[in-house]
């Protein structure tokens, strides 16, 4: 986006919320149109469609036996990779994972991790031998803006969905993956001293800084990931925290605790 067309934007936003408006009519703490699909892949164990607005995340699980890590010789190994697929936005480029792919990925993986969603004990075959590797793909398939929070629950309702294929290794029936706990991460950009949530691809390209917060459902912060130069005051984190907290327990009642109850 060019530098006038960046400026006449954040001007346009700027006096939109002077009057506690926002570009497409939102509130401040308003999502867009949240729509889960999942088992969308026959072939993978589980996944997971999220369309949040115009932005389009496609996951997928896989499980196959592996070793352990040393350190942990009785626990599953979880290994999260995030795409952005070239489809998706003129600004993605084929070829390695790019520096915002990994961070994503990264954020999604220690929402998972630090939450302990996984019961990953239960992902043991045999200890100090073999374990269950659960591999979470993302797929960016249309990028509107607030990537990251589509992906994480796209993630937790792939897993949520996901069977251990213990008949293909002869170990027993197929049994839906342990889980304990259902993160939900919840991004927040700050324009001004404004903060908003979900923000859209023009609201990001105007934003000063982001911070994604991933809580659980206690109310627990499992992870948390800045980006953008600009600081953000202490109070505005607390803020930040607080509206995090509420969204996702919203979306968590919406969109996952559904899942629970179609088991």
């Amino acid at each position: 986006m060019s530098e006038v067309i960046a400026t006449l934007k954040k001007d346009y936003i700027y006096n939109l919320m002077i009057k506690g408006k926002r570009q497409d009519g939102r509130g401040f703490k308003d999502f867009r149109d949240i729509k889960l699909e999942t088992n969308v892949i026959s072939k993978a164990e589980g996944s997971a469609k999220v369309t949040l607005g115009d932005t389009q995340v496609l996951v997928g699980v896989k499980l196959q036996p592996g070793t352990p890590f040393p350190d942990s010789q009785d626990e599953g190994v979880i290994i999260t990779n995030l795409e952005l697929n070239p489809i998706a936005s003129p600004e993605f480029e084929p070829g390695p994972p790019r520096e915002e792919a990994i961070e994503m990925a990264r954020v999604v993986d220690r929402g998972i991790r630090e939450a302990g969603a996984i019961d990953i004990k239960k992902l043991c075959i045999s200890v100090g031998e073999s374990v269950w590797i659960v591999y979470i793909d993302v797929h960016v398939l249309n990028d509107d803006g607030n990537v990251i929070d589509a992906s994480c629950l796209a993630a937790i309702a792939a897993l949520m969905t996901t069977v251990v294929p213990n008949e293909q290794q002869g170990i027993g029936a197929d049994v839906p993956l342990a889980m304990k706990e259902m993160p939900v991460g919840v991004t927040l950009a700050k324009i001004g001293s404004k903060l908003m949530v979900d923000p859209s691809l023009d609201e990001e390209a105007v934003c000063e800084t982001k911070l994604t917060v991933v809580s659980s459902s206690d109310g627990s912060i499992a992870g948390m990931q800045k980006m953008g130069p600009a600081p953000f005051t202490e109070a505005e984190v607390l803020e930040a925290i607080d509206m995090a907290c509420e969204k996702a327990a919203e979306l968590r009642e919406l969109y996952l605790e559904e899942l629970v109850k179609k088991e």
